[in-house]
């Protein structure tokens, strides 16, 4: 009687194992299909928050399925509007690519604020002028230039201070620092998801309060040029 009852359960531990496996090599493709994959399974449904169409977090998703690679490479850039190619990036390409669908292009942005006023960005690379090929693509500069369009708000524990299309940053275990797009979607107890690239390409994933923030703004879209 007992070998009759271990044979199924071995077996529906195997098929566990083998959905799971298959779920871990295409979550990309999940990920990039998972408003039709709601559609047709309800029990897998995330929470929405109220968020204009258009908002970042939006266009930070677009990325899904598109980014898949994580890719720190310095690259000559053309300028303005240079990017590297869709399939690879950094977590600050994320930030770059949702906002130039806004309408903000930040290695233009960023380049020409730092041409003015140099001394007030972080000194973290020996560089002793702007380099419009990775200013923008770094995390500590974004924080100045975000705080100087006066994008800046409190760092809080509580979920509901983040709304749809807020950027946050924060330091990872190795001490990186590292930037996200606060999401639409949450989790069942209210809190954001956040879409950003940690390491794997772009995902959308719980990740909102894993590291301890070290910074949160929420874009305008108005007055671009300072």
């Amino acid at each position: 009687m007992k070998k009759r009852i271990y044979i199924p359960l071995l077996v529906i531990g195997v098929l566990l194992a083998m959905t799971a496996a298959v779920a871990a090599c295409h979550w990309s493709t999940i990920q990039k299909y998972w408003p039709f994959a709601r559609q047709y399974f309800p029990t897998l449904s995330y929470n929405t928050l109220p968020a204009e169409p258009d908002n970042l977090a939006a266009m930070a998703r677009k990325q899904i399925g598109v980014t898949v690679k994580y890719d720190p490479s310095y690259e000559k850039l053309s300028y303005p509007g240079g990017d590297v190619p869709q399939e690879r990036g950094v977590c600050t390409d994320v930030v770059i690519r949702a906002l130039r669908l806004k309408g903000i292009d930040l290695q233009k942005e960023v380049h020409e604020d730092m041409s003015r006023h140099f001394s007030l960005y972080p000194n973290n690379w020996g560089l002793k002028r702007p380099d419009k090929n990775i200013d923008h693509r770094r995390v500590p500069n974004l924080q100045v230039y975000f705080t100087r369009r006066g994008w800046s708000l409190p760092v809080t524990d509580n979920a509901a201070d983040y709304k749809p299309g807020d950027i946050v940053t924060c330091r990872v275990s190795s001490g990186r620092p590292h930037i996200m797009v606060v999401s639409d979607h949450t989790t069942a107890n209210g809190t954001p998801m956040v879409i950003h690239n940690l390491g794997n390409g772009t995902r959308e994933n719980p990740q909102l309060f894993t590291f301890k923030l070290t910074g949160h703004y929420r874009p305008t879209y108005s007055n671009t040029s300072r």
